[in-house]
């Protein structure tokens, strides 16, 4: 009798024990969720991508002649993609397009190379700034990260 006395105490302790183990549980996550909100809340409120300051971004010099799209090609601009064929070059130019963006298609003619312009501007810092701009919209799609400026010889 006594040994069925003891395993009932030890079942009880055991019920009691996982019942306390819970509520703690629910408090971590409780901490968690308004960790996550309040996060959310500090990112929301951060300002805009800042204009870019610095006067070494890189530029890469090219000789490129517009093919498609609206505008010109001034003298420095944002380059968003690269492509051989220039039905692909095409593709990306309506989908910036439906993005509210006027881009130009232009050929390097060095290397036949279709370069998607997404912009141009007549100074370097203008342009650096467009593409901050354009790299924050876009945080998830590396080909855009990869984005660079050209100026036009």
């Amino acid at each position: 009798m006594n040994m069925k006395k003891n395993i009932c105490l030890m079942i009880l302790a055991a019920g009691l024990f996982s019942l306390t183990g819970c509520k703690s549980s629910a408090n971590a996550y409780k901490t968690a969720y308004e960790k996550a909100v309040q996060n959310d809340q500090v990112q929301a409120e951060q300002p805009a991508a800042q204009p870019v300051q610095d006067e070494n971004v890189s530029v890469r010099q090219e000789k490129v002649t517009k093919v498609s799209g609206e505008g010109e090609i001034q003298q420095y601009a944002v380059v968003c993609g690269s492509y051989s064929l220039k039905a692909n070059a095409d593709a990306l130019l309506e989908s910036l397009k439906k993005d509210g963006y006027s881009p130009v298609v232009a050929v390097n003619e060095a290397g036949k190379t279709y370069r998607v312009i997404l912009a141009s501007f007549k100074t370097k810092e203008e342009a650096a700034d467009a593409r901050a701009k354009f790299k924050a919209k876009y945080p998830d799609n590396t080909d855009f990260q990869g984005s660079w400026i050209l100026y036009n010889k």
